[in-house]
């Protein structure tokens, strides 16, 4: 684990993991990147932070929320906060309880049904796709109506 972060500058052109991907640019200058890997796997990040990772079945599978790193375990969440000393970075891990999974798992869905209105609705400015020519948008705007009420916490982390 590399012992300093980095902004990430770039996410349509880094994510090159996503194989169809978006960026697009909300009221307020807030960015948004979306993508999908090859095997169906959405990825949603708002700023960088927070950003959403999904595995096949639409289940919430890894977050980054307020600068932790989040899991699923077995159905649940658990928050990894880095800490740093002087000589490593060390991962403390927090079971999160129910009504925290509920929190997050409201704020994911408050967030996602936003940004389906507005790419719905037309109200954002397209910075990029790739590939250029797919129709990404609209790809993520079905996907965005197929995913389950509630959302659901994956069994692993693993994309598959």
């Amino acid at each position: 684990m590399a012992r300093e972060e980095h902004e990430r500058e770039d996410l349509l052109r880094e994510a090159v993991a996503l194989v169809e991907r978006f960026e697009i640019e909300l009221g307020g200058g807030r960015r948004v990147v979306v993508g999908f890997r090859a095997d169906g796997c959405g990825s949603v990040y708002l700023d960088g932070d927070p950003a959403w990772h999904f595995n096949t079945r639409c289940e919430l599978r890894r977050a980054f929320i307020d600068g932790f790193l989040y899991k699923a375990e077995g159905g649940r969440l658990v928050r990894l906060e880095r800490r740093r000393t002087a000589d490593a970075v060390e991962l403390v891990r927090h079971a999160c309880t129910a009504d925290e999974t509920a929190a997050l798992l409201a704020r994911l869905a408050g967030e996602l049904a936003a940004l389906g209105r507005v790419l719905a609705a037309g109200e954002y400015r397209l910075i990029g796709q790739a590939p250029a020519d797919a129709p990404v948008v609209q790809r993520a705007c079905d996907w965005m109506a197929e995913l389950p009420t509630p959302i659901l916490v994956a069994a692993a982390p693993r994309v598959g």
